[in-house]
């Protein structure tokens, strides 16, 4: 029988060993078009809400998101997406 001590051990390295795919929340609007370029974003997501708008950019290893108020600037952004980026939205 493993011990407390033993199983958070062995739980944490059974985490470490998986590939974690953590949020990340993005603030610049440019930052956030430099990773939606990059080779290893799938696909973006893009959740409307009566105040704002998510965008949300899958890379390998990490989920980009970038909040946007201005629903101009958030039709813009949309506008200046890579275009081999698959794009869904979601209501």
């Amino acid at each position: 029988m493993l011990l407390h001590a033993e199983c958070k051990a062995h739980s944490l390295t059974a985490l470490s060993n998986k590939k974690l795919k953590m949020p990340r929340e993005i603030k610049d609007i440019k930052d956030f078009l430099l990773k939606a370029r990059r080779k290893d974003a799938k696909s973006v997501k893009i959740k409307k809400n009566t105040e704002n708008v998510k965008f949300k950019v899958r890379c390998s290893r990490f989920l980009y998101t970038l909040v946007i108020t201005d629903k101009e600037k958030a039709e813009k952004l949309k506008q200046s997406l890579p275009p081999g980026l698959q794009v869904k939205e979601v209501k």
